[in-house]
């Protein structure tokens, strides 16, 4: 697979908006935790190796369990994401695939049972946030780095 274009030069002012709507998110109060658990996940429903390398290893780097992020695209069989992150998972994974899952009344009881209107706000503006940047990376098939690979024992 080839990168199609730069779209960070292609169009910067198309770009500046959406790293403020991402600033946004990373300075409105959402636990960081959670903002992790709404890139992978989001990331990984939509396909974009770029964005799941990216947030795994940024989850990785602040401490979060290689357990953790690994189950991530088997949630609902994994017992390691407590009730309010499985309610969360629900709510990224009916908004991510909004067009199949009309966002439905069961996975938004499960957000409100454990989350205020302002953070129910605040975390399906952040998974707006990240599935932009999903449609930038899959669509212009923006390449992750290689990392260098451990050889086997």
């Amino acid at each position: 697979m080839q990168p199609r274009f730069n779209f960070y030069k292609a169009a910067p002012d198309a770009y500046k908006a959406v790293a403020a709507l991402e600033e946004y998110v990373q300075n409105s109060g959402i636990e960081k935790r959670h903002i992790h658990l709404i890139k992978l996940r989001a990331s990984i429903i939509n396909g974009c190796a770029y964005c799941v390398d990216m947030h795994s290893k940024e989850a990785r780097h602040t401490g979060l369990s290689e357990q953790w992020i690994n189950l991530m695209s088997v949630w609902k069989e994994s017992p390691v994401y407590d009730i309010r992150e499985r309610a969360l998972l629900g709510w990224v994974d009916a908004v991510t695939n909004l067009a199949q899952t009309g966002a439905p009344d069961d996975a938004y009881e499960a957000l409100k049972a454990h989350f205020s209107e302002e953070e129910m706000t605040k975390l399906t503006v952040a998974i707006g946030a990240i599935n932009i940047w999903n449609r930038l990376a899959v669509g212009f098939r923006s390449q992750h780095p290689i990392d260098q690979a451990a050889e086997a024992a």
